[in-house]
């Protein structure tokens, strides 16, 4: 086989994330976007020492528990990779893949308890970061999500079914302002236009609705204009904020060099398990509030009690899992390298009344060196690509009775986890919760346990 070659396979099997396997000349081949029971015509893309990679060029075979997809641009749009997957289905497949991979690096016994569903399974975000582009090269404006498998191309995801109906019409409403005026979207290339993306923010238990227009500075905004046509679509939900951030960098992400509050205030108010957690633009906060109930529940259960317990939050966001465990414990003292999430973590420990938590912002490889108390518990929900190396050893160091890991990311979890089995810790118990339904994305909850004779 050589590269550009079309060949015709069955998937047998399915690895993280949503990458499909097959085998043809006693060759492995790995096909991104195809399930188990297909059978595909595929083209050659990538010719590797153990493996070869390829693209579905045609689905000939349907899996046979296959069923219709929700969106019209499932095959599309990259947001999405299971909507052709009874739920129940996804479920195993992210279970199996979650247990394959701790088994590849765990030989003692331990506890793989069912995974959780989330409790909703479409409209369940209340996060989305829609881009402005053009589906073809100067076709008209869109907004919404990168097309499959593309850099440049977006899709416009009017009809996403992820989020809930006034995510849907701010989408649609503002691309409407936009397509009538000659505000142009910002090309990666030439580095020249003006619109690049839109947050929108959406609480699950309060309604409070927070918009963020991001643009480059080589145009203006009319603001007011703007904020009226905002605020005069007919919605569910109250907006709280609407804010213009700019950005000049070249960096493919919603970030801002400065921002503008043009109505309201940078604040949306979330509740979870009876504490409230105020959210900004850029703070991070889980996606799915009511799953993140669940996920927040399993740790706490995982842990016991707290009572007179120092525990150290780290990457800990806008403060959640810390001021959950906080109530009875002795101290919490989280480190988030986000600022505005460290401003906010600190302000939802007074809106709380928890008095001793503490959230310092800047890195944990650096921050870590400067806490002098003995934490007891140590939770871990670090960013997707895990732990940096450096930080890791430091942060194993401080020997606490009981570590518990949260991964939005399994081979990441699965690159850490050796770390702590070299330094006497033992996995006791392991539960996923489907905190992202129609994608291939799974949180693993971990409850490590220290087991070595001598403590720092």
């Amino acid at each position: 086989m050589k590269k550009g070659d079309i060949i015709e396979v069955k998937i047998v099997d399915i690895q993280f994330p949503n990458k499909g396997i097959a085998t043809h000349e006693g060759q492995k081949i790995i096909i991104k976007n195809a399930i188990p029971g297909q059978k595909v015509k595929t083209r050659i893309s990538k010719i590797k020492k153990d493996n070869i990679e390829a693209k579905v060029v045609e689905i000939l075979l349907k899996a046979d528990y296959e069923q219709d997809a929700l969106c019209d641009k499932f095959n599309i749009c990259g947001g999405c990779a299971y909507q052709n997957v009874p739920y129940e289905k996804q479920m195993q497949i992210k279970e199996k893949q979650v247990k394959t991979l701790l088994d590849s690096v765990l030989t003692e016994k331990y506890d793989f308890l069912p995974i959780v569903p989330s409790p909703k399974i479409t409209e369940y975000r209340n996060k989305m970061e829609f881009s402005f582009g053009d589906e073809v090269k100067e076709g008209p404006l869109t907004l919404g999500m990168h097309k499959r498998n593309s850099f440049h191309s977006i899709v416009n995801t009017n009809e996403c079914y992820i989020v809930d109906n006034d995510f849907r019409q701010i989408l649609c409403r503002i691309l409407d302002y936009f397509q009538g005026n000659s505000q142009s979207h910002y090309r990666k290339m030439t580095k020249i236009g003006f619109l690049k993306y839109l947050i929108v923010r959406k609480t699950e238990k309060t309604g409070q609705i927070l918009i963020n227009l991001i643009t480059t500075s080589q145009s203006t905004l009319n603001e007011e204009e703007f904020v009226e046509i905002i605020l005069n679509t007919k919605l569910d939900g109250t907006i709280k904020c609407i804010a213009h951030s700019i950005y000049d960098g070249v960096a493919d992400v919603a970030k801002a060099d400065s921002m503008k509050v043009l109505y309201g205030e940078d604040k949306i108010v979330e509740e979870l398990l009876g504490l409230k957690f105020n959210i900004s633009s850029y703070s991070f906060f889980q996606t799915n509030s009511l799953g993140a109930e669940k996920l927040y529940s399993i740790a706490r259960d995982f842990i016991g009690t707290t009572k007179d317990k120092t525990i150290f939050d780290l990457y800990s966001g806008t403060g959640t899992i810390g001021q959950i465990l906080a109530p009875k414990a002795k101290k919490v003292i989280g480190i988030e390298l986000v600022e505005e999430a460290v401003e906010k973590a600190n302000e939802n420990a007074k809106l709380n009344n928890l008095d001793n938590c503490t959230f310092i912002a800047g890195d944990v490889l650096k921050k870590i060196d400067e806490l002098n108390d003995k934490p007891d518990i140590i939770v871990l929900d670090p960013p997707r690509e895990g732990i940096h190396p450096k930080a890791i050893q430091k942060i194993i160091d401080y020997k606490p009775e009981t570590f518990i890991y949260i991964s939005c990311k399994p081979t990441s979890l699965v690159k850490d986890l050796p770390y702590f089995l070299e330094n006497d810790y033992k996995v006791e118990k392991v539960q996923c919760v489907d905190m992202f339904p129609m994608t291939p994305h799974v949180e693993s909850i971990i409850l490590m346990t220290y087991c070595g004779s001598k403590k720092k």
